[in-house]
Parts: C-alpha cells; structure tokens; sequence
C-alpha cells in the first residue's frame, strides 16, 4: 500500500542555500553538484531522494543507496549511486516536524564523485559538515 494511502504525507525536499554571511553568492551546492554529473545520475539521485520522501525516511529501507553516516558524519544521510566510472555522493539531512520547510523535510546539502574503491577525502567530509552547521545557524533553502 502506497504512503499516502496509510494517511502518511511524503517528506519535502529542499536544497540548503548558502546565508550571505558565509557566502556573498548565496550558492546551492546541491545544484552546482547536480549540475556536474551525467544527466542520467543526476535522475537517478531525484529518483532515489523522491523514493526516500515517499517512503518516508523512517521506514526506507537504503537497499544500498540510501545510507546513514557515522562517526564524524553520524546525523547525515548519503544518496549513493554509480555511474560514469565513479560513485556519486549526496549527503542529506532529515529535519523533522520543521515549520520552517513546510514540515518534514530531507534537506539536500551538497555532494561529491570521487573514484570507484577510493574513499572521499577528508576536506570533503570537511566541507559537508560546515554546510550542515550553516543550515542549522540560518535553515536556509531554495525557495
């Protein structure tokens, strides 16, 4: 039986954008990273971020491409999909009951590829976890 037919609403899904103060550009790097990889990843990402919305989060099962982060990370989610020779990484968070997005919301806060059996850099992680501080100081999304 479909969510909405449980009575349960899907999630929303947001792009977390940059404030001016830590970005005079006010980028999305969601966008700008979608904006780097094949089409066809790139529809494969929105296929899975809808698929976890509907779901919604709690009771989706990852089957490999939707995967919590520990450690460091612990509190973020990981879209995960191959494609092009590399693997394609967007990490996520789940604000839930945020009246501020509208509701429950899977905010989107940025992504990498890296090289298949290669592990991401930690600047990468580095760079992911100061947008995740920047969304809880200002929860700003694209609108």
């Amino acid at each position: 039986m479909a969510a909405a037919q449980k009575g349960r609403r899907p999630w929303l899904i947001h792009f977390f954008r940059r404030s001016t103060s830590d970005d005079p550009d006010e980028t999305v790097p969601t966008r700008e990273f979608l904006e780097t990889i094949p089409a066809k990843v790139a529809a494969e990402i929105h296929a899975v971020l809808d698929a976890v919305a509907e779901a919604p989060p709690p009771a989706f099962s990852g089957g490999g491409k939707w995967e919590a982060m520990h450690g460091d990370m612990a509190g973020i989610y990981e879209v995960r999909v191959q494609g092009g020779g590399k693997n394609h990484r967007l990490f996520c968070l789940l604000v839930r009951d945020a009246p501020s997005l509208g509701g429950s919301s899977i905010v989107c806060l940025g992504g990498l590829s890296k090289q298949r059996r290669q592990p991401a850099g930690p600047k990468d992680y580095r760079q992911i976890l100061k947008y995740h501080s920047e969304f809880n100081r200002h929860q700003k999304v694209l609108k």
